[in-house]
């Protein structure tokens, strides 16, 4: 182990937990991977976390001093929807323990969250207007996106249930002037959806600079595009797509999987 990453230890190794647990950390710490690659990354900040399959009261989250390339499978630890690390005395950031359980609290049907402070996320965020469908990939989120207005720094615990409210049924919540969330019931589904929102935002952006005339669809096709994606979706639970990032992974670093 390299001695400049002392937190890479192993907390759970692979033989303390069950087959189930296991395979969600490893997706969890691919999706840290495949954020810190993209650039989505703020040093230790941001969190990726996922329920704990059986404990569904627990959730999985990275040490707080870990930079998001220093996440593996053993080294998530667990916590309970009241902070509480189970089982190790690591520290977990306040703010992002506020985020994620209000989620997990209101939405038993989400078995993941991701947050971050992406440029083009923050930059949508800010923007009045917020996420508008000017590319294929947005009308994935159209009428699909919750917005949460900026309250200062996430430490205060009243406000996971705003946050709740303001998420509602979506699978996608723009914390305004502050970044980005998406959640599923799935670490894969979260985390594309995820890379989805950044390169609408990101495409979005550009368009802007341009400074020319915008073309809009109509809110038809963007309604008919959106229930297109989701039909997809649910078809084939983006096991090919998931499949792929784990290859692409692997070719890159596979220390994830330790």
């Amino acid at each position: 182990m390299d001695d400049a990453k002392p937190m890479h230890g192993t907390a759970y190794p692979r033989n303390s937990v069950s087959a189930a647990e296991w395979a969600v950390r490893v997706d969890l710490a691919a999706a840290h991977r495949m954020a810190e690659i993209n650039g989505w990354t703020d040093l230790i900040f941001n969190h990726l976390t996922a329920r704990v399959p059986d404990q569904p009261s627990h959730f999985l989250i990275k040490p707080h001093e870990l930079m998001f390339e220093e996440v593996t499978a053993s080294n998530l630890i667990r916590v309970d929807q009241d902070g509480a690390p189970v089982d190790r005395d690591q520290g977990v950031n306040a703010a992002g323990f506020t985020i994620h359980s209000a989620v997990y609290r209101a939405r038993p049907d989400v078995n993941a969250v991701m947050h971050v402070h992406s440029d083009p996320g923050v930059a949508i965020a800010a923007l009045k207007g917020g996420l508008r469908c000017l590319c294929q990939e947005a009308m994935t989120f159209y009428n699909r996106v919750g917005y949460h207005d900026f309250e200062g720094i996430a430490l205060d615990i009243g406000e996971r249930e705003r946050l709740a409210a303001n998420l509602g049924p979506h699978k996608t919540l723009i914390l305004r002037n502050h970044g980005v969330l998406t959640c599923s019931d799935t670490v894969a589904d979260a985390a594309l959806r995820l890379r989805s929102l950044i390169m609408a935002a990101e495409t979005q952006l550009r368009i802007l600079a341009a400074g020319e005339e915008l073309n809009e669809p109509l809110p038809e096709v963007c309604e008919r595009t959106a229930r297109q994606f989701e039909a997809l979706a649910a078809k084939h639970a983006r096991r090919d797509e998931w499949q792929a990032m784990l290859r692409w992974l692997d070719r890159k670093d596979p220390s994830y999987r330790d």
